[in-house]
């Protein structure tokens, strides 16, 4: 096992061009500029990683109500980071990329439901019983002892959110030099 990790550690990157390279640069720097622009509020791209949230709870939920309700962030955040780590294995760049980047995108939707823990104020969507419906992490950081803390916790998930997006558009920008170096453009 060791030694297929150390192999795709050494196996180059498929061939990506310069122009798909710029492509995908172009947009990622429209979805931070708009990301941004929405200072913490609802992304399109949340439209999906709601319907996975609540397929974690239901999922997960066959393992007990603690899992069940962990469950919708950690398959929100499970399904972006094993497609990277599968596109990763391949050495595909674009989709290795686009799946890292959403990964921690989710981060800044997790961050505004974190922050919500004490307020209570966005709408909650459930696949079960709306008489049941609670607020996962009003639950999660109560049970911790952290409930008091909602909003600093969700400040740190968010920078690490943008900290990580950036850095996937960083190391995608680093590509263009090995674009020309070691790969032929096609």
């Amino acid at each position: 096992m060791l030694e297929y990790l150390q192999s795709i550690l050494e196996e180059p990157w498929k061939p990506v061009s310069r122009a798909v390279v710029m492509a995908w640069l172009v947009f990622y720097a429209g979805f931070l500029a708009y990301a941004f622009a929405a200072h913490g509020g609802f992304l399109f791209i949340d439209s999906a990683n709601l319907v996975v949230h609540e397929g974690g709870h239901n999922l997960f939920g066959w393992f007990g109500a603690t899992l069940g309700l962990w469950g919708g962030t950690l398959l929100q955040w499970l399904v972006p980071f094993l497609l990277a780590a599968y596109f990763y294995s391949q050495r595909q760049t674009s989709g290795f990329v686009f799946c890292l980047f959403f990964f921690f995108e989710n981060w800044l939707y997790t961050a505004t439901y974190m922050a919500d823990a004490r307020a209570q104020e966005l709408p909650l969507v459930t696949t079960g019983d709306p008489d049941f419906v609670e607020h996962d992490f009003h639950v999660i950081f109560s049970s911790l002892g952290v409930l008091d803390y909602d909003t600093k916790i969700a400040a740190v998930v968010r920078i690490l959110g943008w900290c990580g997006m950036l850095a996937c558009v960083a190391w995608l920008a680093s590509r263009l030099r090995s674009v020309g170096s070691e790969v032929k453009v096609r």
